[in-house]
């Protein structure tokens, strides 16, 4: 079981990461589909920034399993926000981006809660 946490662990930290990094950087296909969604560009940095630190928090939770906990709750709740972000903005087909990268911090926490 502790090998399935980690491996599902470390896939959420990358994908979250990865989420987070793309928004810093301002990656193009982010930029436009954040601005279909009407989300304001003043929220684009801390947003990043948020992922960013779930996925960092996601890591520490493996050696401090609160920390772990904490960060999967946070990512949690930040990709339903977003979900419900894209509802708001008709964009119906789009739904499943945000549930793609809530899916492995569910198991991460889900295993972690179990281990």
């Amino acid at each position: 079981m502790r090998t399935a946490y980690v491996v599902v662990t470390v896939l959420a930290a990358l994908l979250a990461g990865f989420s987070g990094t793309v928004l810093l950087v301002r990656a193009e296909w982010i930029v436009k589909a954040l601005t279909d969604y009407r989300v304001p560009p003043s929220w684009w940095t801390p947003l990043g920034v948020a992922k960013a630190a779930g996925a960092v928090g996601l890591v520490i939770g493996l050696a401090v399993p609160v920390v772990g906990v904490l960060a999967a709750v946070g990512l949690l709740l930040y990709f339903t926000g977003a979900a419900v972000t894209v509802a708001r903005a008709r964009w119906y087909s789009h739904i499943p981006f945000p549930l793609v990268y809530a899916a492995p911090v569910a198991g991460a926490l889900v295993l972690g809660l179990l281990s």
